[in-house]
């Protein structure tokens, strides 16, 4: 009788492990991300290992893709360097990864204005909004870099806090 016991309560940690689902969480092992590139004009963004290209990756961008963000709710994608300084492991878009705008600079010039730089500025998954596009209508966001959740999960796992984010025109 022990054995079949034994058997069943195996059988049910299998199930139970089985109904769990895979996880969004990855881990990476490989050669570390000193530095991420995004190229807003050819929607690419390069996880780089020094020169070599680690991975690469189609992106989204602001809904007024064009320019530098001057200003909260111009649904520009900021350019210049910044650094990755946050994550959200609990995003309404699957996973994100948070950009450390505004800089100082970006704060003064938006204030020189009379506005506010805004923030929460993030790499991050579709979301709601994301998957009910159609795959033509790339730039969606209101100044984040979206990327696949599958790749999201790839991007939380390699590249740390601290990674330099060089964004370009």
């Amino acid at each position: 009788m022990t054995g079949w016991l034994g058997r069943i309560v195996a059988l049910m940690l299998l199930l139970g492990l089985a109904a769990c689902g895979p996880s969004k969480f990855k881990s990476y092992s490989g050669p570390p991300v000193t530095q991420v590139v995004v190229n807003k004009g050819a929607r690419q963004m390069l996880l780089l290992n020094g020169n070599r290209v680690l991975k690469a990756y189609r992106i989204g961008l602001g809904n007024a893709p064009l320019g530098h963000k001057q200003f909260e709710g111009d649904g520009r994608t900021p350019e210049g360097l910044y650094y990755i300084d946050r994550r959200n492991p609990d995003s309404s878009y699957h996973l994100s990864i948070g950009i450390s705008y505004p800089n100082p600079q970006d704060a003064a010039q938006a204030a020189s204005i009379g506005r506010s730089a805004g923030s929460d500025i993030f790499i991050h998954g579709q979301g709601p909004e994301g998957r009910a596009l159609s795959r033509r209508q790339q730039d969606w966001t209101a100044g984040c870099i979206a990327v696949t959740d599958e790749e999201a999960e790839d991007i939380y796992a390699m590249v740390r806090d601290g990674t330099p984010i060089l964004i370009t025109p």
